[in-house]
């Protein structure tokens, strides 16, 4: 008997949203429905192992507004699990966490094509690519990067998967055991240019960011005076 419709499948997209903006949100649901996940997970970091030595928001106000945009979304939720950690846990150990209390699903780890690239300097990163299936949502100008994955080992350029130009991971040829082990998909679902620093720097110049993030987050960053001398 084939288990795998008694699993749920759950996104779980990591990063500091600071802040979450129309961009994740428009990844988030494009990928949702490609991979007809069940859930997407908006996992908020407290600081990142690779992020250390950065100026990092207030990982309140972060939950916050991650928790105000994801509200009237009935897939999307918004997980404390790393904020909740005695320790800063590496993505590995998140994942772990989070596999052995969801139980059963399949978790499928969402990640930027900047993340990407710099993946192997992460911790176990082997683990987490020949492990889980992993999302790569490239963002403009990687559309044609046929290059995207070369840093990775032969054996982890196997599982890599390109659905790149509106592919779909159930029509992508993957059939019987295959289609069960973990990916590595490359999608461009969404080519939204806009990231966090642009908006925290809209925000020190006075420049109005309503249309970047959804209204509840322009509101929230207003009435707490957020990215003011960013």
């Amino acid at each position: 008997m084939n288990e795998e419709p008694l699993r749920q499948r759950i996104g779980v997209y990591g990063g500091t949203f600071d802040p979450i903006h129309n961009g994740h949100l428009k990844v988030a649901e494009a990928i949702s429905n490609a991979f007809a996940l069940d859930r997407m997970l908006f996992v908020v970091s407290a600081i990142p192992p690779h992020k250390r030595k950065q100026a990092i928001g207030s990982p309140f106000h972060r939950l916050a507004m991650a928790a105000l945009a994801t509200a009237h979304s009935p897939q999307m939720f918004v997980s404390t699990i790393e904020l909740e950690s005695p320790s800063r846990p590496y993505t590995i150990e998140t994942l772990e966490r989070l596999r052995t209390e969801l139980q059963p699903v399949r978790l499928l780890f969402v990640m930027g094509a900047d993340s990407f690239k710099d993946v192997t300097s992460w911790y176990e990163y082997e683990r987490i690519l020949s492990e889980y299936d992993v999302i790569v949502a490239t963002r403009p100008g990687y559309r044609n990067d046929e290059n995207i994955a070369a840093n990775l080992a032969p054996q982890l350029q196997t599982r890599v998967v390109d659905l790149r130009g509106g592919g779909s991971p159930f029509g992508a040829g993957l059939t019987g055991e295959n289609i069960e082990s973990p990916h590595i998909y490359l999608t461009d679902y969404v080519e939204v240019d806009v990231s966090a620093t642009g908006i925290r720097e809209a925000v020190a110049q006075g420049r109005s960011v309503g249309d970047l993030v959804p209204p509840p987050v322009a509101s929230y960053i207003e009435k707490y005076k957020l990215y003011r001398n960013s």
